[in-house]
């Protein structure tokens, strides 16, 4: 089984994994998802990866600070056009989420797993579309290689996101659609929102990274249609 490592956490990753050990984490989530997903249990269906980039000896959020995200392929039965942390199923082969979570970060983007630091696992959460029960694993890449879409048939662009970015309330929105409403960021032209704007948001106000943005609802639809994810 994969070990996590959380003291081999940078000085100021260190907050968050405090947090999600103390199960932050999962209390945002659960108060994001809110009733409109029922939570279930059992054991954990699929892992995430949600990997950060940066300064190894740097104390607060430096400015290279970023973290992995990948564009799904259009052309995919499920999710597809949409921007996910790389991960998925976890197989029998897999010794846990952890593992799962590495390996399928190395399939789609080439991030090389020796690189990988696990720090921290967030409590499990059910999407709302799949009804999967996904685990997400927070680690860190003191020196990442070169990522690429490694399985293009899976992901057609990876890249690292600046955190700086994503905490610029200009880059910020709250979307809704129907009954449905969530946290949605912009990546260069692409939409993050569903459950991985839902897990990014939890992450940047449980590291205390997170400032005031406009939570007035807008509409999904037309973000969608203005962004470059190809969903529609």
């Amino acid at each position: 089984m994969v070990q996590l490592q959380p003291h081999r956490a940078p000085a100021w990753l260190r907050p968050l994994v405090d947090a999600l050990h103390a199960g932050e984490g999962a209390r945002v989530i659960r108060e994001t998802l809110g009733a409109r997903v029922h939570q279930k249990g059992g054991d954990d269906q699929a892992a995430v990866l949600i990997v950060f980039a940066g300064d190894p000896h740097a104390t607060e959020l430096p400015h290279d600070a970023r973290v992995l995200i990948t564009h799904r392929t259009p052309s995919m039965r499920s999710h597809s056009g949409q921007m996910a942390f790389p991960g998925g199923h976890i197989d029998p082969e897999d010794s846990g989420p952890v593992a799962a979570a590495i390996r399928e970060a190395e399939e789609e983007t080439g991030l090389e797993p020796a690189r990988v630091v696990p720090l921290a696992v967030m409590g499990a959460a059910t999407t709302g579309g799949s009804n999967r029960r996904v685990r997400p694993v927070v680690a860190y890449t003191p020196n990442p290689n070169e990522v690429y879409p490694a399985s293009e048939f899976e992901t057609d662009d990876v890249f690292f996101v600046p955190v700086r970015d994503l905490i610029d309330p200009a880059n910020r929105a709250m979307l809704g659609w129907s009954y449905w409403s969530g946290p949605a960021f912009w990546a260069r032209r692409y939409l993050i929102w569903g459950f991985t704007g839902v897990l990014l948001s939890a992450v940047l106000e449980v590291a205390g990274w997170a400032v005031d943005w406009d939570k007035e609802p807008a509409d999904l639809t037309e973000a969608l249609a203005r962004s470059d994810n190809r969903e529609l």
